[in-house]
Order: C-alpha cells, then sequence, then structure tokens
C-alpha cells in the first residue's frame, strides 16, 4: 500500500488509488467536473489540479495513480492559481442564464465558482453558442452551457450499453452529440441529467416547473418495477413534481430507469378520486357510507366459495394482509395474486427469489436467461449484468426467442426444447455451466405463466441443483420479477389453498356463474371485459383496466401517497413512505378495508397502520427487518413434467405501459410514440 504526504499528512492508501480519493479519504475536497467514480476516468476538466512536489506543473489528480513518497499540496497559492484559471476559462462562453435554467439552485458549476472563481471576469469576447440538440422527449438540452466534461458519453457507452452519444470537433469547436440526430434509444438515458454539472441537459417534462428550494423532499421506494430502487420524491403542495435517485449499493447503486423517473406526470391523470356504484351502464358518484353499506349487503349475501379475489402488481404488504384477513372472515378463500398466471409456489421461498442477490451479480462468471429480458423488465439489474461483463470472464446465454441486449448473450435455443436438453446434460453449454465457479440462472415470468411453468421451473431448479449452482457459499437460482407487490404477496401467502382457485380459475369462475363477487385491489393485468354476471369490486388509484368492468369502484392511494411495505425481487424488505396525500375522497387502502370490514360488522384488529403492521408481522416475521437479506432456505418446488417444444415468448413490447401509473402517463405515451412498440430499440450487442 503506497504512503504518501497529503498537506503535511500522511496518509496509507489501498493500491490503485487515484490522488483525489487520496485527498478524500482524509476529508479534503478536491473540486472536479469530469470525474465521477462510476465511470471511466476521463481528465479532460483540469479543475481538480494539485501541485505535486518536484513535478514543473500541476497534476490533475482524478487521473494520477497515488504512488509511494509522494508530496502534495491541494492548497498551495500555486494549486489555488491553477483552479482560478481553469474556472476562468469555463466561465468565458458559459452563458450567464441561472436565473431561467433549470439547474439552478442544484448545479455543480455555481457552487465551484462560488468557492474557487473570481469575484469578476476579464473577457469582453462575444461569447460562442451552440445549437441545441434533440434527444428525444425526455432529456432537453441547452448545449452552450455545456462544458466537455463527457460525463453523459461515459454513461451511456459504459453503463447503458449504448453508444449514441459522442463529440465532433475540438477545442472550442467541439459539441456533444448524436452521431445521426435521433431520440437517445437507452431505458437509462434520464440519469445523464444527473450526471451533467451543469445545466446542458436537463428534464424536458420537469422544464420550468419548480425550483429544488421550493420542493419537499421524501426518501421512498420505487414500486414500476421489483427492484426496488431507492428514490426520493420531490413535492410542491399535492404534486408529485419528479423523482430522483437515492443511493443504495446493494440495490441500484445510484440509477434508476426512465420509467421510475419520468413516469411521475402519470400520478395526476386519471385517477379515481371518489366512489363510484354502476347503475345500468353508468357509474354514478356516491358518498363512503352509502358505498360500504351497499358492498357490506351483497357480501353478506354471497357465501365465502363464491367470492374470490386477485391482488395487483402495485399494492403494498400491508393491503394484501388486510385483504386476506377480509377474506377469511367472509370464509373466501380464491385469492390470488400472479395477474399473469405465473406457476410460483409460495410455499418455498427460494422458489421465487432472486437468491443471488443484485449485488451478488458481481461475483458471478456465469449467467443463463431463459426467457427473461432484463433490459426491460429490470434495467437496473441489466446494468449490473453489463458491469460485470465488463469486468471481464463473464458469460451470458439465453433460451428463448431473440431480444436487442447491452451486452454479447449466446443463443442457446428458443423454447422448452433447448431447456429439456440443457437440464438433461446433453446441451453443448451444460459443460460451462458444470465449469463455473458461480453460475446464475435467471428465470423469467414469461416463462412460468405458460401452461408448463410449473414443469418450466422445475427443470430450472433440477439444473441448479446437478450443476452445483446451490451451495452452502452461493445460490444461483434466480426468479426474475416484474411486480413490485409479487414477492411480498406470495411472502404473506396471497395464493389458493390446495384445491383453490388460482387467476385463470376465478376468471373461468366468473364467466360460468360459480364465482358471484370478485374483489379486484390494484389488478389491473386481467382480462376483465368477460367476467359474467359477476358482481366486479375494484380499489384502485387510477381508473385503468380493472376499473372498466367494476360495478363498485372504491378510490385508493397510489405509492407516493402512502407508507407501505415492498419486498424487492431478491426478497430486500423495503419502507415506501408518503410524499403527498391522496386526491379528493380517495384513502389508504388498508383504511378502507378496515372501513369495510365494520361496515360488514366484524371490523379487523387494528386501527392504525402501525397496529395493522405489527399484527402483519406477528403473523410473518420476516417482513420486519427492513433492508436486510435473508437467504432462503431451499426445499421442494415446481412439478416435473413434459416441456412444450413453443418458443419462450421475451417480454420487450411494455416497458413504458407495463402499469396503470405509466399508461396514464403523456410522457410514457410521447416515449411510446417515439420509440414505438413501447420500448426504446437497442442498437449494440444484439442478441443471437
Amino acid at each position: 500500500m503506497p504512503k504518501l504526504s497529503i498537506d503535511g499528512r500522511e496518509v496509507e492508501v489501498p493500491a490503485g488509488v487515484t490522488v483525489m480519493q487520496a485527498c478524500q479519504s482524509i476529508g479534503i475536497e478536491i473540486p472536479h467536473f469530469c470525474f465521477h467514480e462510476r465511470l471511466a476516468i476521463a481528465g479532460n476538466c483540469r479543475m481538480c489540479l494539485v501541485e505535486m512536489q518536484k513535478s514543473p506543473k500541476p497534476i490533475a489528480s482524478c487521473a494520477m495513480p497515488a504512488a509511494d513518497g509522494m508530496v502534495i499540496f491541494t492548497d498551495s497559492p500555486k494549486a489555488k492559481a491553477a483552479r482560478h484559471g481553469v474556472m476562468e476559462f469555463l466561465l468565458i462562453n458559459h452563458p450567464l442564464d441561472c436565473p431561467i435554467c433549470d439547474q439552478g439552485g442544484e448545479c455543480d458549476l455555481q457552487d465551484e465558482a462560488m468557492a474557487y472563481g473570481f469575484d469578476r471576469g476579464r473577457y469582453v469576447d462575444a461569447k460562442r453558442a451552440v445549437s441545441d440538440k434533440e434527444f428525444g422527449p425526455l432529456i432537453a438540452t441547452h448545449m452552450t452551457r455545456c462544458i466537455h466534461c463527457t460525463r453523459c458519453i461515459r454513461f451511456l457507452t459504459d453503463v447503458a450499453g449504448v453508444e449514441e452519444l459522442g463529440a465532433t470537433g475540438r477545442g472550442e469547436e467541439m459539441e456533444i452529440g448524436t452521431f445521426v440526430e435521433r431520440a437517445l434509444g437507452s431505458e437509462l438515458s434520464g440519469n445523464i441529467i444527473d450526471l451533467c454539472p451543469v445545466g446542458a441537459l436537463t428534464s424536458k417534462p420537469y422544464a420550468f416547473l419548480a425550483r429544488s428550494w421550493e420542493l419537499g423532499k421524501t426518501e421512498s421506494i420505487d414500486v414500476l418495477d421489483a427492484v426496488g430502487s431507492n428514490i426520493r420524491l420531490d413535492a410542491r403542495g399535492q404534486r408529485v413534481m419528479r423523482v430522483l435517485p437515492r443511493l443504495n449499493e446493494e440495490v441500484n447503486e445510484e440509477w434508476i430507469s426512465d420509467k421510475t423517473r419520468f413516469a411521475v406526470d402519470g400520478l395526476s391523470r386519471g385517477r379515481l378520486d371518489r366512489p363510484y356504484v354502476r347503475r345500468g351502464e353508468r357509474l354514478y358518484e356516491v358518498g363512503w357510507r352509502d358505498v360500504l353499506d351497499l358492498l357490506a349487503q351483497r357480501l353478506k349475501a354471497v357465501p365465502g366459495e363464491r367470492i374470490a379475489a386477485i391482488a395487483g402488481d402495485l399494492c403494498d404488504a400491508e393491503s394484501i394482509f388486510a385483504l386476506k384477513e377480509l377474506m377469511k372472515g367472509l370464509g373466501a378463500f380464491d385469492l390470488d395474486c400472479r395477474q399473469d398466471g405465473a406457476k410460483l409456489d409460495a410455499r418455498q421461498r427460494a422458489g421465487y427469489l432472486f437468491n443471488t442477490s443484485i449485488a451478488g451479480i458481481d461475483k458471478a462468471d456465469l449467467c443463463l436467461l431463459i426467457a427473461a429480458n432484463p433490459r426491460f423488465e429490470a434495467p437496473i439489474i441489466n446494468a449490473r449484468l453489463r458491469k460485470r461483463f465488463l469486468a471481464g470472464g463473464f458469460r451470458v446465454g439465453a433460451i428463448g426467442a431473440a431480444f436487442e441486449t447491452t451486452y454479447p448473450v449466446e443463443n442457446l435455443g428458443a423454447g422448452g426444447e433447448a431447456l429439456a436438453l440443457l437440464a438433461a446434460g446433453e446441451h453443448a453449454w451444460a459443460k460451462a455451466l458444470r465449469q463455473a465457479k458461480n453460475a446464475m440462472i435467471v428465470l423469467g415470468q414469461r416463462a412460468l405463466a405458460r401452461p408448463d411453468g410449473a414443469a418450466v421451473l422445475a427443470a430450472a431448479k433440477r439444473m441448479a441443483e446437478d450443476f452445483a449452482l446451490v451451495r452452502e457459499d452461493w445460490n444461483g437460482f434466480n426468479i426474475l420479477h416484474k411486480a413490485a407487490a409479487r414477492v411480498g404477496a406470495l411472502d404473506l401467502g396471497f395464493v389458493p389453498p390446495e384445491g383453490g382457485r388460482d387467476v385463470a380459475a376465478i376468471l373461468e369462475g366468473c364467466r360460468r356463474g360459480a364465482i358471484e363477487v370478485l374483489y379486484l385491489l390494484g389488478a389491473d393485468e386481467i382480462e376483465t371485459k368477460d367476467l359474467g354476471s359477476a358482481f366486479v369490486v375494484y380499489q384502485g388509484h387510477h381508473g385503468d383496466r380493472g376499473a372498466e368492468r367494476a360495478d363498485v369502484i372504491l378510490p385508493g392511494a397510489a405509492y407516493t401517497e402512502k407508507d407501505g411495505t415492498y419486498v424487492n425481487t431478491e426478497g430486500r424488505v423495503q419502507r415506501a413512505r408518503r410524499a403527498v396525500f391522496p386526491p379528493g375522497e380517495a384513502r389508504e387502502d388498508w383504511a378502507i378495508l378496515r372501513a369495510l370490514s365494520a361496515a360488514l360488522g366484524a371490523p379487523l384488529p387494528f386501527d392504525t397502520l402501525s397496529a395493522l403492521r405489527a399484527l402483519m408481522i406477528e403473523a410473518h416475521p420476516r417482513l420486519e427487518e427492513s433492508e436486510c437479506l435473508e437467504p432462503a432456505p431451499w426445499g421442494a418446488f415446481g412439478v416435473e413434467g413434459a416441456l412444450s417444444p413453443d418458443p419462450f415468448a421475451i417480454p420487450t413490447e411494455d416497458f413504458y405501459s407495463s402499469d396503470p401509473i405509466s399508461r396514464a402517463s403523456p410522457t410514457m405515451a410521447e416515449c411510446r410514440r417515439v420509440f414505438g412498440m413501447g420500448s426504446p430499440p437497442a442498437r449494440t450487442g444484439t442478441h443471437g
């Protein structure tokens, strides 16, 4: 470990650390623009200059490795003069438009100019002007402000894996842009807004709506996929204005997907803000007391075996637990949370988790994707896979239809026949699985939603055991979820008992008349047009697919409007927090269910969220510890059987319209229009 002197202090740092990182390790701040710890080093802004003994000129501390015997001065007159000079050059052409810049108040250039710049400028020549570039519906460009840090280029090339930005020209004539003008085709493109240290790249939907100091900030969890990305909700009044990422090294590092960031405008459109009751072909507004009394009368008149409930993909664990308790009191046990019909077994937790963990991808040396498209099902996990690929020594194979990727993927076959061969050890890739030190299997929901889904699950389990993917120090068996509520609902046992009806059987029962009352808790991903004469209750926050056929509508709260517990795809318990209140007469889902139970004359044993949560944790202790991963014991799951040779379907068409919030978002609608089929096209690393 090299030892060096920094401002008179002896410092010992790990090998490979830069001078800047060595300075930061002892609390010395080094100004910089181009450096970012998750991006390749560029060393082109020169703001991080420090003085090094025996060096004829200042050095760029971000690009200089710390070496034994170095003597560094970060606050010497020479270092200060160098930074002043760099700042003066940066401001030569920078426009004086801070009052109208959306980056105002959050701008690194403002902060650095205040700390390291002069109080006056010496240049009187005309400033240059650069034409703005068209990056699509999400990112607004003001390229005259650009200081050529190249963070955006390095992020899209290295992290997102979409080589669409570059620099043309040199010196003052250098410009950042796409080589052929078109929208950025990455599902992670919005992160370059956060990376930009000036106001050159800003959020187009958020433009001129608010200032950062006007906003209340709430730390929460994203629920638009099952990754559980840590986010910050910025709200003004009763409106969430924007969503930003929070740092969590174990989950999303500091990135979020474009859907997480930009679908926020869907929270204020198409909302259900008061109860409705259907009379004939029309829905009429009613009061809460009337609708609960009406619903209680209907439920009392129906035996429990003719009542069913389906929980949706965005529900918090507390509301799912409350609904299960309500149904239990009614004698109804036809419950399901698997709207897509996935043949997941709730009895064995290891059989429905991403057991390797998201951070564990960094230790893997081989990955097999089965009917999974991480790029559009879980962009943050896909970024981890690309990060592992760039580190070297990582192979990826895929069984399923071809799809666009951001890293090389070997096509091993299209359907069940290839999976059966691999499970039997007769496929050419079986040798690679056996020889890998830490191999992982990632099983997508489309494979499990087929009629032979249980057999696919069993085959994947058998592979994990036969190829030693499950050991005391490693579990390479992974289920890739898309629904934020799915793992929590499975933990709560919101599935039918032995002989009970799953989603498909519930819907068929409605058509045949065997189910008289169907309770939909935010369930918007099922076909509700043909439910026979069933009485449908929809409780949710958007007038989406679930509300189309509803006889009673109970307005609930979106994830930004309630405190709740979610469990992500790897089994990590996380808490979402309320940023604003629900609109109009809408109420939190657990409170609606509690009020309904009182109208039924059998009130549930809680009156507050904390009491409900305590009851839930008592029944399911694993939901108590947040942000902790607990390895699940390995056991029996799946059902052995023949695998259909039909190709596995790969989800690529619904990235921008996968949930009611995204479908209500004008920004997501514009993305669907621009990119087509709901998914941004990849232009590198084609699967095949």
